[in-house]
């Protein structure tokens, strides 16, 4: 029997583990780069260590000195082998779709596998463009895995529009185009986080990204030669939301997030919960690894219900589960629109999202791709308020 008791207030000073996404791309460019990275705070997930077990077998020394520590000596851009045995990516949907991009502007051959559920997700969307530069593809019904791909050996650029908003695609693309000659231009009608964008510059890839109305058009310069530099893997936003969310609505809570990565591309929630009411404050603002980085004060306050524009779901596609709890305890009816990417993670997350609110006792819809929800209006009592100074950093 599980027994649940009320929360006392939250207090203290915390890190949340390093970000995902910049984890998986820390040790792919490291791979590709000449000489040796050392990168801090990598999560050690078993998404993460599927990528570091690829990369190795595909010809990069990496070491694991300490918790959170590693070390990558790259093969060099173009330099990597053929492994030897099929490429297991477990249950990481961003290591097989961006380790995609680099295998298919490699001559060499392989094959990439996971889990059942992985197994299950959609590969079409990135074989479609990469087959353009060359590459060859063979997988199962629906572009699903396991998957056989044969790398191009003279890399053709690419000039792709995209028409899912998909980092995963976009940094698959650019991937591929590190080993092509001449230029790789994507164009993205809603921008989608630009880590690659970012760790790319680290390395000493030339990205050149503009605006294009509501867009952006990114373009990378191909066969750059990428050079070793270290990487401080920044606390991951979506792990850090729970939380700021549990402060926020357990009466008398206070707490502060050391190092948290704050890319404008991936704080949507917290434009969300500004937006809600909440008492959020950031400090000591710094850049580590090409990523803006800071530290996230949150106190109790009383959240109202909010509509959250489709427009913003690439910046907060993992956090809406749980700004669905916050939504939960606010005044009034919220509204989370365009969901449907969360009908295609590793299960149905929309779903499920909606099926542990009512097993709650709360009161939803969904109606489309859009989630509603009939907050309790149950608030803390208002703690002194954290000082704003992050509104005009954020938009």
């Amino acid at each position: 029997m599980l027994t649940a008791h009320r929360a006392t207030a939250l207090s203290g000073t915390i890190r949340v583990p390093g970000d995902k996404s910049i984890s998986h791309r820390a040790l792919m460019f490291a791979s590709l780069a000449i000489g040796e990275t050392r990168i801090a705070g990598l999560l050690e997930g078993e998404d993460v260590l599927r990528t570091a077990a690829a990369m190795r077998a595909l010809g990069a020394r990496i070491t694991h000195d300490a918790p959170g520590a590693w070390r990558v000596s790259g093969a060099g851009l173009g330099g990597l082998r053929e492994p030897e045995d099929v490429l297991d990516m477990g249950n990481s949907g961003t290591a097989a779709r961006l380790l995609c991009g680099i295998l298919a502007s490699h001559p060499i051959f392989s094959v990439m596998t996971g889990d059942a559920s992985l197994r299950r997700r959609p590969m079409a969307r990135v074989i479609t463009p990469l087959t353009e530069t060359g590459a060859r593809f063979a997988a199962r019904a629906g572009g699903r895995l396991p998957l056989a791909i044969e790398g191009a050996r003279d890399t053709l650029p690419l000039e792709h529009r995209m028409t899912v908003a998909s980092a995963q695609v976009k940094s698959a693309i650019l991937l591929a185009g590190l080993n092509a000659r001449g230029i790789t231009r994507v164009e993205e009608p809603v921008p989608t986080r630009d880590h690659t964008e970012n760790m790319l510059r680290h390395f000493g890839a030339h990205v050149r990204v503009t605006r294009d109305g509501d867009g952006t058009v990114i373009e990378l310069t191909g066969q750059p030669i990428l050079r070793a530099a270290d990487v401080t893997v920044p606390g991951d936003p979506s792990s850090a939301a729970f939380p700021i969310v549990a402060a926020l609505t357990v009466p008398g809570s206070r707490i502060r997030i050391e190092g948290v990565g704050l890319n404008p591309l991936r704080t949507g929630l917290f434009t969300t919960l500004r937006e809600m009411g909440a008492s959020l404050a950031i400090t000591g603002e710094r850049t580590e690894g090409g990523e803006p980085v800071g530290d996230i004060e949150v106190a109790a306050a009383p959240l109202r219900a909010v509509d959250v524009p489709a427009a913003r779901a690439p910046s907060m596609i993992d956090e809406y589960p749980v700004l669905a709890v916050a939504c939960a305890h606010a005044s009034g009816t919220s509204r989370l629109r365009g969901l449907s990417e969360l009908r295609v993670k590793e299960s149905d997350r929309l779903a499920a999202t909606a099926a542990l609110l009512a097993a709650n006792g709360i009161e939803l819809e969904i109606d489309g791709d859009d989630l509603i929800i009939h907050g309790t209006g149950q608030h803390p009592p208002e703690a002194a308020p954290c000082k704003p100074t992050w509104i005009t950093a954020w938009p």
